[in-house]
């Protein structure tokens, strides 16, 4: 019996076929392997898309008797010289917080808000501008925590402080805002609560969950006016009125 040896050239074609068949192989294989990690990273379904929404504003008010008075009161004087006019100006600040004091208006009630002393000018027939004096004030911030007694501190201060005086202005308020303001968030809350209910019921939804909150800055009523003071009244006629507070959010919420 013979065996015959494959020749040299067979061989080396049989290895090549191999190593192609083996690349193919390895080709089909090797993405089915890479993918099979990619099991973990599924997207969502197409078509899905997210919940509707809603945005709504709520706006919301309450209002309390004020138990606080805040009075704008100053001194102001004129004189040739700027030692005169600051001079002028101490002895009337100087009466001025004394008559605060018998007022029963406490140190930390009393704040000095500005002190100046400025030139005077007058204009010449020439045209030109020349000093012919100086004016020297001072403002103070007082704090009335007893409102019947406002009109009379008034008095008293424009009575002691004579033709120096100045009474700026009066501001109402309470002193600790955050209950005021507090119902006023509420309402202001409810409000939106409500309008979003509203919208969705329009819409034919239900009312989802709330996305998102925001609140603005809140309104606070401003200067009064000025009370006209008398020498020869003992006291001023105020009226205090209400303080109110106004709280404005914005609400997000999804329809289902």
């Amino acid at each position: 019996m013979t065996i015959r040896r494959p020749s040299a050239a067979r061989t080396a074609r049989l290895l090549a076929a191999t190593a192609v068949l083996g690349g193919l192989f390895a080709g089909t294989t090797a993405p089915a392997l890479a993918a099979a990690p990619g099991r973990t990273a599924l997207r969502a379904p197409a078509g899905e898309t997210a919940p509707a929404t809603v945005t709504v504003t709520g706006n919301g008010r309450a209002s309390a008797a004020p138990d606080l008075a805040i009075l704008s009161a100053g001194v102001e004087a004129t004189r040739p010289t700027a030692k005169e006019a600051m001079a002028v100006q101490s002895t009337a600040a100087e009466a001025l917080l004394d008559v605060l004091h018998k007022q029963g208006i406490t140190d930390r009630d009393i704040r000095t808000d500005s002190l100046s002393l400025a030139p005077v000018y007058t204009q010449t027939k020439d045209g030109d501008s020349k000093v012919t004096g100086y004016q020297a004030g001072q403002s103070f911030s007082v704090k009335v925590r007893d409102l019947d007694r406002t009109g009379q501190v008034i008095g008293a201060v424009n009575d002691a402080s004579g033709e120096a005086g100045r009474i700026n202005g009066v501001v109402f308020d309470v002193a600790d805002p955050s209950a005021l303001r507090a119902k006023a968030r509420e309402a202001a809350y409810k409000d939106a609560y409500d309008k979003a209910a509203q919208h969705a019921q329009l819409s034919g939804h239900r009312l989802g969950r709330l996305v998102s909150l925001s609140e603005g800055e809140s309104v606070r009523p401003g200067p009064g006016a000025s009370p006209a003071a008398s020498t020869e009244e003992p006291g001023v006629p105020l009226a205090p009125g209400e303080i109110e507070e106004q709280v404005t959010v914005s609400a997000v919420y999804e329809l289902i």
